[in-house]
C-alpha cells in the first residue's frame, strides 16, 4: 500500500505557549511556564515564541498553500480565564474565535486541545493536578470552550500527553515544578488526569455538540535490549507506567488486574502509593464508552535493561549526542541500541515502534474508534543557507513513519490523519529555540517564515496522497 485515502488529514501541530507569544497582551494571565522560564537561570522564555498571536493569518495562508489541511492548536486556559478560576477574558475568547474562523476560511480544520502543559500559575501554585480542586476548575474552563467554540470545532482533545506532565514534572524534573524521582506523585497525577479527562468527555457528550472528543497520549515503544528475563521485565514495567496505565483507563474504563498490580509493585519499590477516590472509577468507566478517538504522539521508542540502583538521569537539552541518562528505581534503565540511529538529542529513530504501537491499540483496545497521529517529527539543527533549508534528514524521518502508518492501515488499523510536529519552528519546552521541527523556518529575530524543503515535499504528498522520496522534490530550483 503506497497511497492514503482521500479524506486522510495531512496536518501541522502547534501548542499555545510554544507559538503564540503575546504573554502579557489582551488580558492573558500567567501560566506555570511563564514563571518557570523567567527564572534567573533560564536562557529563553515564551514571551515572543513564534508570534502566532499576531501572525496566525500568515501561517494559515501558508498552510493552505502547502497542502496542510488540518492544524492542532491548543487554547491557553489563562488567556480565557486569567487566574484559572475567576472572570472570563472577552479578548481571549475573541482571539480564539478569530483564529478558528481563519482556520475554516483557509480550509484548515482546527483540532483543539484544551490543556497542553500550561496550567494557570495561580492554580499551579496550589498544587496543580495533585490538588483535586483544579479538576473542577478545569471542567468549568472546558464548558466555556465548548460553549463558545463547539459550534465550529469538530475535533477536541482533553489533554496533551498526561505522561509528560507526570514524568517531566515529577520524575525527570525538566518541567515545572522540577521535582525529580517522585514516582508516587507522578502516578497520582496520572490517575487524577484520567478522572478529569473522563469528566470532560462526559460533559462534552452531555452538550450534544456536533464533533468528536478524545485525548492525546505520547506512546513510545518499550523493548528489552536483550532476551534476558530481567530485561524483558524492565521493558514491561516501563511500558506499564508510561503507556498501559492510562490506556487502560481511557479505553477499558478500569485498571486491569495486571496493570494495577504492576503499578503497585513499582510504587512499593519507591516507598509510596496512590489514592483512588470514591466515584473515580465510575466516571472513568462511563467515559470509556464515549471516547471518539485516540490522538497518538510518537517520536521514538526506548530500549530497556534491568536496573537495581537508585534513580539517576541526565536530560540532553542541548543536542550534545550521547549524554542522556535515564534509570529509574524499580523500573529499569534506558540504553542505546547500537543497531538503531538516534537524533542529536538521543531519541532513537525507530519507526517500527509506531507501527507496533498502532497494531497493539487495535489488538488490546478493540473498542477504539479511530487514531490520529497527533504529533510526529524530527528535531534538527536546520542550516539556513541563502534563504533555503535543505532538511532532507527530517523528510526521511517523516517518510519512514508515514510508510509504517500505511502498513498499519493495510493491516486494519483505522488511522485517519497525521499532524507533523511542528507546523512552523516553535519554542521547545526544554531546548529553547535551537531545536527546530517546523515545515516552515522561523527567523526568531524578524519572525519571518521560510518554507523548508520538507514543506514542499509535504505539499506533494498531501496533493497526491502518494508517499514519495525526498529526491522527488528538487528544492533548489523552486
Amino acid at each position: 500500500m503506497n497511497s492514503f485515502a482521500g479524506d486522510f488529514i495531512f496536518g501541522g501541530a502547534t501548542a499555545a505557549f510554544q507559538v503564540e507569544g503575546a504573554t502579557k497582551e489582551d488580558g492573558r494571565g500567567p501560566c506555570c511556564w511563564d514563571e518557570y522560564l523567567n527564572r534567573p537561570d533560564s536562557h529563553f522564555n515564551g514571551d515572543k515564541a513564534s508570534d502566532f498571536y499576531h501572525k496566525y493569518k500568515e501561517d494559515l495562508e501558508l498552510s493552505r498553500e502547502f497542502g496542510v489541511n488540518g492544524i492542532r492548536i491548543s487554547i491557553s486556559w489563562s488567556r480565557i480565564i486569567p487566574d484559572g478560576t475567576g472572570e472570563l477574558n472577552p479578548k481571549g475568547i475573541d482571539f480564539y474565535n478569530r483564529l478558528i474562523d481563519e482556520c475554516i476560511k483557509n480550509n484548515v480544520e482546527p483540532f483543539v486541545t484544551l490543556h497542553h502543559f500550561d496550567t494557570p500559575q495561580a492554580l499551579f501554585e496550589k498544587g496543580d493536578w495533585l490538588n483535586r480542586d483544579t479538576m473542577e476548575h478545569f471542567i468549568r474552563y472546558a464548558r466555556v470552550c465548548f460553549e463558545h467554540f463547539g459550534d465550529r470545532v469538530k475535533k477536541w482533545a482533553t489533554f496533551n500527553e498526561p505522561w509528560s506532565i507526570a514524568q517531566n514534572g515529577y520524575i525527570i524534573g525538566n518541567f515545572p515544578p522540577s521535582i525529580r524521582y517522585d514516582i508516587p506523585k507522578a502516578v497520582q497525577i496520572m490517575h487524577n488526569l484520567m478522572v478529569v479527562h473522563a469528566k470532560a468527555i462526559n460533559l462534552y457528550k452531555s452538550m450534544d455538540l456536533p464533533g468528536e472528543i478524545g485525548i492525546v497520549h505520547t506512546l513510545e515503544g518499550k523493548y528489552p535490549i536483550s532476551d534476558k528475563a530481567e530485561d524483558k521485565r524492565a521493558a514491561y514495567l516501563d511500558d506499564t507506567i508510561a503507556n498501559k496505565f492510562m490506556l487502560d483507563a481511557c479505553f477499558k474504563g478500569e485498571y486491569s488486574a495486571d496493570t494495577f498490580a504492576t503499578i503497585q509493585e513499582i510504587l512499593a519499590k519507591n516507598q509510596g502509593n496512590f489514592t483512588i477516590y470514591d466515584g473515580d472509577m465510575d466516571i472513568i468507566r462511563e467515559a470509556a464508552k464515549k471516547i471518539d478517538f485516540l490522538g497518538m504522539n510518537h517520536y521514538s521508542s526506548h530500549f530497556l535493561q534491568a536496573y537495581d540502583g537508585e534513580s539517576k538521569m541526565h536530560h540532553n537539552g542541548t543536542g550534545e549526542k550521547g549524554t542522556s541518562v535515564f534509570a529509574l528505581q524499580g523500573i529499569g534503565a534506558r540504553v542505546s541500541n547500537p543497531n538503531v540511529e538516534t537524533t542529536d538529542w538521543d531519541w532513537p529513530i525507530f519507526p517500527q515502534g509506531m507501527y507496533d504501537m498502532l497494531l497493539r491499540i487495535k489488538r488490546d483496545y478493540p473498542n477504539y474508534k479511530k487514531i490520529y497521529i497527533a504529533e510526529n517529527g524530527m528535531g534538527y539543527k536546520d542550516d539556513f543557507i541563502n534563504g533555503k533549508i535543505n532538511d532532507t534528514p527530517r523528510i526521511e524521518y517523516i517518510r519512514k513513519h508515514l510508510a509504517y502508518i500505511l502498513k498499519a492501515i493495510e493491516d486494519g488499523v483505522n488511522v485517519k490523519g497525521y499532524y507533523v510536529w511542528s507546523l512552523m519552528d516553535v519554542l521547545s519546552w526544554s531546548n529553547g529555540y535551537n531545536k527546530r521541527y517546523g515545515l516552515f523556518y522561523v527567523d526568531f529575530k524578524t519572525q519571518q517564515r521560510y518554507p523548508k524543503k520538507s514543506a514542499y515535499w509535504f505539499k506533494k504528498i498531501s496533493e497526491t496522497k502518494q508517499l514519495i522520496n525526498s529526491d522527488d522534490v528538487n528544492y533548489w530550483y523552486l
